[in-house]
């Protein structure tokens, strides 16, 4: 198993029989275009409107440094508003302030920069997707994790270039994404790495920030003492949040009910291949968009002024 590269030079890696590959083609298969229209409200009419406002909206953010007259880029946060042009501009506003008012942990997204989480296989994203067309990601939150070797401001960084590369996919725009949290071997070691702050930093940007719809968070193999971590947690997750995060336990009956076996390995119940891609395989694809990430990463607001009026 290795890194493969189709005619046009992008990356891929076959696995299980399946292909990993960052998906960036438009919608055409008629299942992805029908769940736009129905749960996102993605019509011609609808996306040339909110195209429209959000372009006039962004004119007024003067201090925002964005590709306003790019169509995929704007496309990228009214999918998760459901093409309410005013909601995706609040979306725009709260993902640039955010990257601005955490600066240490956003500073530099780019594969060269970021590179512990996968080399350790603590971040990985699967293939195929779930019987909804969602990613999977895994985190491995527990024994695999030694936070002397990946600290945890380095997973939280993995975790947002991995999901900054799904935002890339129209597919993942609009089926979203369900992350799974191994717990597995969790200890006080690690726990001892979460404070408050933290907790509420990574709450506030997945609930208010990030552009993507996450459909489920899936804790899995969770001994007694997560109960102390979540606790941690708890406080800031309002009710949208908190409905979709599912605790199973070691009973992989229970996160079958929600994904499908196919888009699983063995060791979550399912039939992907337990020897699964390492971390620095994952690594070497999204190292292939480097020059991407570092446009991106020269976007967002130039100075404090009005950032938060």
């Amino acid at each position: 198993m290795g890194l493969e590269y189709n005619a046009d030079g992008t990356p891929y890696v076959l696995w299980g029989g399946h292909r990993i590959e960052l998906e960036r083609d438009p919608l055409t298969e008629k299942c992805y275009t029908e769940k736009a229209e129905k749960e996102l409200r993605e019509t011609p009419e609808n996306v040339e409107k909110a195209l429209k406002e959000l372009r006039e909206l962004l004119k007024g953010e003067s201090n925002l440094v964005i590709p306003i007259e790019d169509d995929a880029f704007l496309m990228k946060f009214l999918r998760p508003c459901k093409f309410y042009a005013e909601s995706a501009f609040k979306r725009i506003q709260a993902y640039y302030k955010f990257r601005l008012s955490h600066a240490e942990n956003c500073r530099d997204l780019c594969p060269s920069a970021v590179r512990a989480a996968f080399k350790h296989s603590i971040v990985s994203i699967l293939s195929p997707r779930d019987q909804h067309g969602r990613r999977i990601m895994v985190v491995e939150s527990g024994e695999r994790w030694k936070p002397r070797d990946v600290p945890l401001s380095e997973v939280f960084r993995g975790v947002q270039l991995g999901l900054e590369s799904a935002m890339e996919e129209p597919r993942t725009q609009v089926c979203g994404v369900n992350v799974v949290l191994d717990m597995n071997g969790l200890s006080f070691t690690q726990i001892m790495q979460f404070t408050p702050s933290f907790a509420k930093m990574v709450v506030d940007w997945i609930q208010d920030c990030i552009p993507i719809r996450l459909k489920g968070v899936h804790i899995v193999n969770q001994p007694f003492i997560f109960n102390v971590l979540f606790a941690i947690f708890k406080p800031f997750l309002r009710e949208k949040l908190r409905s979709r995060i599912h605790f199973h336990g070691f009973d992989k009956s229970s996160l079958l009910k929600h994904i499908d076996g196919v888009a699983l390995m063995k060791r979550l119940g399912g039939n992907l291949p337990d020897d699964e891609i390492t971390g620095d395989m994952m690594w070497n694809m999204l190292y292939y968009y480097e020059d991407a990430f570092k446009v991106k990463n020269a976007e967002g607001y130039i100075n404090n002024k009005n950032n938060n009026k």
